[in-house]
């Protein structure tokens, strides 16, 4: 099988025009933020070692003259209020059902996804055209359905006055009116996360869980976070319906919300996560398609919940079609979560069992080329004939190890990484300087320098 082109990389590889490392160029490129740019970002990662460590350094320097301010911090009060508040999402009068959608829940997480969506409502809350009509709407009883409870039958012991279970008989004439809440004084002279975006926050993160079980399911996973994964503790069939059942409350709690730009948006992203698996399943593609395939299965399983999540924040905030800040939200997220799963891809060669929470190696098991061997395949025609047979015959996924040991596909990836977390920390440049600005453009730092 022959080496990847260096020509036939991806567009999406090229984040931003080139013109400020290598000076300007004959023309200015008008383009979306976020979306590819001149052909010469290529010599970032092929060209003269100097030139490959041009991200790097503007990276460090932007990340030097930020504000240092703490994403967590910011928003601490409704992030520590979203796991505890989705808890109640999900109950059930199964006792193992119950018990396996909160599984993950119930153990550490870095809660990324959700954090994103709280930092972009308070970036933006205020700024919309619509921003009035959506906090005079705000006082609205989110767990109120839509349809009789007794038409939904999905009880929840949790919110027990307004689900109801299945019964024998059906009154079609016991219907019962939906409930208003009084109007939140403090919220109304403000411009503080709406209930709304909390309740996207808690929608994002309860999509993620529910792909990790699903995930876990099909790479016959062991361990998450350091502890026995759900498979393992409950059984594969337990796991596929838990998540299911997850997304199931998931989908509810998005139609409560009452925005179909936002439905739309995050339905989306369950489709993404389906394709993004089948991507990751299927054979080993042609070399000339190889990154791209790679970096869209990054974005479909990684950065569309990102994205997606963020631009949601803000469409829920009043921000509408022709106000930039719906597209600086999803080009935000869209490049920190490709930087997020490229650190997650390097991490799989440097780190250790003990520190990622979850067995080392473990992508070259499952017969996955990821950044660094995509890389190495430049430098070691050799990986090859080991990618596409997806490392299964013995000893390949020990040379493929050694392989991309002895290249620069490491470092390389990690060049790339930055030049994704550097594009989302440019694109925030429309937005008005506040904490919440900053703190976005401190999360790429971040993300960046993880080590687990």
């Amino acid at each position: 099988m022959s080496r990847p082109s260096q020509l036939s990389l991806p567009n999406s590889q090229r984040l931003f025009n080139a013109s400020s490392f290598f000076g300007s160029t004959s023309r200015t490129e008008k383009r979306p933020l976020g979306a590819p740019a001149s052909n010469r970002i290529s010599h970032l990662y092929f060209g003269p070692p100097r030139c490959r460590h041009a991200v790097f350094l503007e990276f460090s320097r932007l990340s030097s003259t930020a504000v240092r301010t703490d994403p967590f911090q910011l928003v601490a009060e409704p992030l520590s209020q979203v796991r505890s508040a989705l808890i109640s999402l999900l109950g059930s009068s199964n006792q193992n059902l119950d018990e396996i959608a909160k599984y993950y829940f119930r153990q550490p997480s870095k809660q990324l996804r959700p954090l994103i969506v709280l930092l972009f409502a308070k970036a933006t809350n205020g700024l919309g055209h619509g921003w009035s009509q959506k906090l005079s709407e705000s006082a609205i009883d989110l767990d109120q359905p839509l349809s009789r409870a007794d038409v939904l039958t999905d009880y929840n012991p949790s919110i027990s006055t307004k689900t109801a279970p299945f019964s024998i008989e059906w009154d079609p004439q016991n219907g019962s009116q939906s409930e208003s809440l009084p109007p939140d004084a403090d919220l109304m002279e403000s411009t503080a996360i709406l209930p709304t975006q909390n309740r996207l926050a808690q929608i994002v993160e309860m999509i993620h869980a529910a792909s990790l079980l699903h995930d876990d399911v099909i790479d016959q996973s062991p361990l998450r976070r350091g502890a026995a994964s759900a498979p393992e503790a409950y059984g594969t069939k337990l796991s596929v319906l838990g998540g299911n059942f997850i997304l199931g409350r998931a989908s509810a709690a998005l139609a409560r919300l009452g925005d179909p730009e936002v439905v739309e948006l995050i339905a989306s992203i369950m489709s993404n996560l389906v394709e993004g698996e089948i991507l990751q399943m299927q054979e080993a593609p042609a070399p000339n398609l190889a990154w791209r395939v790679y970096l869209q299965k990054t974005y479909m399983k990684t950065a569309s919940l990102m994205a997606k999540g963020a631009r949601g924040a803000v469409v829920l905030g009043g921000c509408q079609e022709g106000q930039i800040y719906g597209e600086v939200a999803y080009a935000y997220g869209r490049n920190l979560g490709i930087a997020f799963q490229l650190v997650d891809d390097i991490l799989d060669y440097e780190a250790g069992e003990a520190t990622l929470g979850k067995p080392g190696g473990a992508d070259l098991q499952l017969g996955l080329a990821t950044g660094p061997a995509l890389f190495a395949w430049e430098e070691h025609p050799e990986i090859g004939p080991l990618i596409d047979r997806k490392f299964k015959e013995s000893g390949d996924v020990e040379r493929a190890r050694e392989l991309v040991r002895r290249s620069s596909g490491v470092e390389r990836t990690r060049n790339l990484a930055f030049a994704y977390a550097n594009q989302a920390k440019k694109v925030l440049d429309p937005l008005p300087d506040t904490d919440a600005k900053a703190a976005l453009a401190s999360l790429t730092d971040r993300v960046i320098k993880r080590k687990s």
